[in-house]
């Protein structure tokens, strides 16, 4: 069958302006349908729900299906579609993201603002180089003006156009029409890889060993030389990974450079033209086709009546928007009148005078604004430059404290012990040991590691940092329908104004009954609930049971065809009908129009005007108001509203409501005439403008949507771990409450606070909820309904966001995004989920914007976290966040002994006491880069030691990734113990060895040379290489230990070790194993002998100090045993 002819269409009502003085008026006024103006908002009704997004012109009844429902659908068959969904993730993403937010602050700043802004400050802000976005579309004025004034403005004639020597000059003034690209400085990148973090100080290490290599040595020392080309490899390494994280690709600015067209007809100077696109000026008059790309952003001047634009590149949607001579929106960027660049045009044509050019455009400035954004650092990123900052000042102080030690004292009392090539080689001795070079590898690869575990349990991260963000979370914002209920809706009950069935069998028996007492309003019922829907059966379920059949629409669209095809004729009453023109659902209207021919009238072949039948279907508060009759049950006819039937109704919607019902009015609007011809823009926009007014109630439905399985297991599991979990929902406040209840958000049955608490709280001035603080004692809920977010007070949201339980109702997108943003203003970690377009800019402004797998495609690319699953993934993914940081503290907890501490007494012993240095700079550098980073990427694989989320989320502000306990651990506990054994093995071999006791071998300086006890200086430097060697392997052997007793903090390896239980993990056999390989490797391998100066280990130094590296585990079980035994002792309020 031939696809239907379509319009697309939305409308809203314009936000009240002063110079409308009727725009007090409710909805049901003339006045207030003259303000509808038509607006496009993406595919999110009020609850999360797909639309199509149409508003369709039909020859036939066939109902209308777009293919960004039957791509949806087909993105939920299977988990590897949503994975391919995420890897093909859309181009113009951040462009279409960018555009959302910047719609949302633009029509929140024209609803609040006072009519007062001058044209001179219009032109102020416009001139200036660099505004803010949404001050400068906000101020934009070209919608607005009449086309003489907008031709006076631009001082140009839209009959004649520019004439080539204007076009030139204003080409001279505001540049090209192109857009601009972004200006990638790879040179900054690459040395922002090579230079960053530790690296900058690893390059004066290399640079000096080279320095002291040549010209400083003589004969050249190729010790030297292999120090700093290995130090050279590990600056690479570590550039190489951090470019292998950071990688990204220029594709968006390619292809959105590709959207602008070529060559472009205009009219100069009284004649049609041909230009360059890229020559387009400011006041040329441009004619534009179908299937034209639109090359700048254009007023509409005049067009053909059906002319439609596919903004998909800016909106996300492949939805078409019909043209408008007029404004339709005071926010330009959703106004119809403006043909913006990039969009194309589908259908029709038009003529329309350019407005603005290149960097200037829409798409210009959301472009130029995207590509210039600096990545925000995330809190893990943040950690892990504080603690770069501190170790790269300690070890600058420490190096130039050795430096100028050796300035004043030892160039001067001993001025033969270090000459100026063996100082600089222990300043730089002193770098490399202070500094854990393997730290930032292991960081990464922790992270990398847990995402990967991560998406094991089908949750998908796209930035591998998020997810130690995760941990932090201690706010979750969700919305309701698909992710805290089963999306699974069926209606449940059925009424009248006067009247409400028991059930919905009770309805379909009674409207079974010809000419029964209530045959009229329960036809009328029957018949609104089919032909207001765009649901209808699956073709392949046709020969199943009613019941039993697939539905394909939208949720509450099936659950309302489902209920009414279970009557009588249902099929022959849709297929007899011929649908004119749809108005589709969306989260600001909150309402759908349908309309379909009336009888034919016996004038309208004389006159031209035909008659129409509308009916709507919508939120009770919204369209009750604009009605004026309703069917009575008692009397089986139309009567006139009164003030009993409008109260009658609205109790019925707060019963249903406390049922957690979604209440559903269905009105109906007979003999609408117009003489514009159907599939114009004119006809949609007089429907529009006419339809809100003098309604007819036909009855109420009242749908169910039941919870999820589990999600009140979810939520508690949320709150267990000390994060609250609001709901942010577009249903009617009453229904959102009762859903809180039954799935327990709102954890007690009673009095909820409303706005009116919230006004009586900040009036007393004194209650602590003022000052932002959180009362987590307190007995309250909190059910604030959208209406409402406008109307709070600085102190007011004070006071919100420290309620305890919070449910947001009657939300649009742009409430969703103030809610976000008042949140973290105060300190709060936000995730939000959402699945939707228009909660893009919501997802993008949390901490972490959650993605369901059936979401859109926008959404998918504003979130950081997409659940494959069920929403209880959401633990999962908190659980797995808070052990990232757990194991990073034990990574950091790890290394820092034998990396730093225990590497730096050496240089400071040889410095200031005059003794041979105890381990050489190459093997400071295996421990940090080799076998240290081996054994800490174990303990990336650890479990939990126990329940995380038995755990307050971490405050970000107070709990750091390395705080005093750590330093306290890692130095003065472990650090001390390991460096006394190591040295204690040093100075034990050479006593053995070369009979020189401990005693004679402090304050030697230059005294350690030829002759000294009788030695060669050969046979000094082999005794002091051997001995390097044993402090080098029994360091190894103190970290073995070490890493043992880190892996848990409380518990006794007694409880979890490493080879039974559940905390099993091999890997940490395997590490020791590939480190002892590694050892053995640099100690025994002649040519690494001869190049690093190294030698072979006596055999009984690789056994002795084996029990000394299980004295750290000892040492640290008694202080983990005093710990659980004195919770309350100084040594448990010490301990890391």
């Amino acid at each position: 069958m031939a696809a239907d002819p379509e319009i697309e269409l939305q409308v809203k009502p314009v936000p009240t302006v002063h110079h409308h003085p009727e725009a007090a008026g409710g909805p049901s006024s003339p006045e207030a349908a003259s303000r509808i103006s038509f607006h496009y908002t993406g595919p999110d009704n009020d609850d999360g729900d797909k639309y199509d997004h149409r508003a369709t012109c039909h020859d036939g009844p066939a109902p209308y299906r777009s293919r960004s429902s039957r791509r949806r659908s087909r993105s939920r068959d299977s988990t590897a579609s949503a994975r391919s969904r995420l890897q093909a993730a859309s181009v113009y993403g951040e462009i279409q993201i960018e555009y959302r937010t910047l719609s949302i602050q633009v029509s929140e700043a024209k609803a609040a603002a006072e009519d007062d802004d001058s044209d001179s400050l219009s032109k102020a802000l416009l001139s200036e180089p660099n505004p803010r976005l949404d001050e400068y579309f906000f101020h934009l004025p070209y919608h607005e003006l009449q086309v003489h004034q907008l031709c006076s403005q631009l001082a140009v004639d839209h009959t004649n156009g520019l004439t080539e020597e204007a076009a030139a000059l204003r080409l001279a003034s505001n540049g090209k029409n192109t857009l601009p690209r972004p200006k990638t400085n790879y040179t900054k990148k690459i040395l922002g890889y090579v230079f960053g973090g530790f690296c900058s100080v690893l390059w004066i290490g290399s640079l000096i060993f080279f320095i002291c290599w040549r010209p400083l040595s003589d004969p050249p020392s190729p010790q030297n030389l292999a120090l700093a080309i290995l130090i050279l490899v590990v600056i690479f390494l570590q550039a190489g990974f951090s470019a292998f994280q950071d990688w990204s690709t220029e594709r968006t600015m390619n292809s959105i450079l590709e959207l602008l067209p070529s060559d472009t007809m205009v009219t100069r100077e009284g004649q049609l033209k041909i230009v360059p696109s890229c020559d387009l000026a400011t006041g040329d008059i441009v004619h534009l086709r179908i299937g034209d790309k639109v090359p700048a952003d254009i007023r509409i001047l005049n067009h053909s009546g059906d002319v439609r634009f596919d903004r998909a590149v800016l909106t996300g949607e492949g939805e078409e928007i019909e043209g408008s001579i007029e404004p339709t929106d005071r926010n330009f960027l959703e106004t119809r009148n403006i043909a913006f660049m990039g969009t194309v045009v589908v259908n029709g044509s038009c003529v329309g005078m350019v407005v603005l050019t290149g960097d200037r455009t829409v798409m210009g400035r959301i472009a130029r604004s995207t590509f210039s954004i600096k990545q925000q650092s995330t809190l893990i990123q943040r950690e892990i430059w504080r603690f770069v900052r501190i170790i790269v000042c300690l070890t600058i102080c420490l190096a130039l404290t050795i430096l100028f030690t050796w300035v004043g004292w030892l160039r001067v009392d001993h001025p033969e012990f270090l000459d100026v090539p063996s100082m600089l080689v222990n300043v730089m001795a002193c770098i490399v040991a202070f500094i854990p070079e393997g730290m930032p590898v292991s960081v990464a690869l922790t992270v990398l590691l847990i995402a990967r575990r991560m998406k094991t349990t089908n949750i998908l991260p796209k930035d591998l940092t998020t997810v130690e963000t995760l941990g932090c979370v201690n706010v979750i914002c969700s919305d309701k329908t698909g992710t805290l209920t089963k999306g699974k809706m069926s209606v449940k009950s059925v009424a009248f104004a006067d009247h409400e069935f028991e059930s919905t069998e009770e309805f379909h028996r009674v409207n079974d009954e010809k000419n029964g007492h209530m045959a009229g309003p329960t036809s009328a019922l029957h018949r609104a609930a089919l032909l207001c829907n765009d649901a209808s059966f699956s073709p392949t379920t046709m020969h199943l049971p009613i019941t039993d059949r697939r539905v394909q629409g939208n949720r509450t669209d099936a659950a309302i065809f489902q209920f009414a095809a279970a009557g009588s004729a249902g099929d022959d009453l849709k297929h007899a009908t011929t649908r004119v023109l749809e108005i589709p659902f969306n989260s600001r209207n909150k309402w759908m129009l349908t309309l379909f021919d009336s009888p034919p009238q016996p004038d309208e072949d004389e006159d031209g005007v035909r008659s129409y039948h509308a009916i709507i279907k919508g939120a009770p508060d919204i369209l009750l108001p604009a009605c004026t009759n309703y069917w009575s049950a008692k009397h089986n006819s139309v009567r006139p509203m009164d003030h009993e039937a409008r109260d009658s109704i609205r109790k019925l919607q707060d019963t249903l409501s406390k049922r957690a019902e979604r209440v559903i009015l269905i009105c109906e609007k007979t003999d609408i005439t117009t003489t514009a011809p159907p599939r114009t823009n004119a006809f949609s926009s007089e429907i529009a403008l006419v339809a809100l007014s003098n309604l007819t109630v036909v009855g109420i439905v009242g749908i169910i949507d039941p919870p999820r399985p589990g999600i009140c297991h979810t939520i508690s599991e949320c709150r267990r771990a000390g994060t609250r979990f609001f709901m942010v929902t577009g249903d009617y406040a009453l229904t959102a409450a009762a859903i809180a209840r039954e799935i327990g958000i709102f954890s007690a049955e009673r009095e909820l606070d409303t706005i009116n608490t919230i006004k009586q709280i900040t009036a007393g001035g004194t209650h602590p909820m003022i000052q932002g603080a959180r009362v987590t004692n307190q007995t309250s809920s909190l059910l604030l309904d959208g209406a409402h977010i406008a109307r709070l007070t600085e102190d007011d949201w004070n006071v919100v966001c420290s309620y305890e339980e919070i449910v947001f109702a009657r939300t649009t997108p742009e409430q969703k995004l103030r809610i976000v943003t008042e949140l973290r203003n105060r300190h709060n970690i936000v995730a939000l989920s959402g699945d939707g377009v228009n909660d893009a800019p919501a997802m993008r402004a949390a901490d972490v914007g959650i993605a369901v797998a059936s979401g859109s495609d926008i959404a998918i690319d504003a979130a950081d976290l997409i659940l494959l699953d069920q929403f209880h993934s959401i633990v999962d993914a908190m659980r797995m966040g808070r052990l990232v940081f757990q194991n990073l503290q034990k990574v950091i907890c790890y290394l820092l002994p034998a990396g730093s501490w225990s590497e730096i007494w050496p240089v400071i012993l040889n410095v200031f006491f005059g003794t041979p240095l105890p381990l050489g700079a190459f093997l400071m550098v295996v421990i940090c880069v080799f076998t240290d980073l081996f054994l800490s990427l174990s303990l990336i694989m650890e479990k939990e030691e126990f329940d995380l989320l038995s755990l307050p989320p971490r405050d970000h502000r107070k709990d750091h990734l390395i705080n005093t306990k750590i330093y306290g651990q890692a130095y003065f506990f472990t650090g001390t113990v390991e460096t006394l054994m190591a040295h204690s093995m040093f100075f034990l071999y050479m006593w053995k060895y070369a009979k020189i006791p401990i005693r004679d071998l402090f304050f030697l300086y230059e005294r350690y040379r030829e002759g000294y006890y009788g030695y060669t200086e050969h046979q000094l430097d082999q005794f002091r290489a051997t001995g390097q060697c044993v402090y080098f392997v029994t360091l190894l052997y103190m970290q073995w230990g070490n890493v043992l007793a880190v892996r848990n903090r409380r518990m006794s390896i007694l409880q979890s070790d490493p080879i039974r239980k559940q905390r099993r993990n091999p890997w940490l056999v395997v590490s020791i194993l590939v480190s002892l390989a590694i050892a053995i490797f640099v100690t025994e391998v002649p040519g690494i002998q001869r190049l690093f100066d190294t030698a072979s280990v006596p055999i009984e130094f690789w056994f002795i100090p084996l029990p000394l590296g299980l004295s750290i585990l000892f040492m640290d079980e008694i202080r983990k045993l005093i710990v659980r035994t004195y919770p309350e002792s100084l040594l448990a309020k010490v301990a890391w």
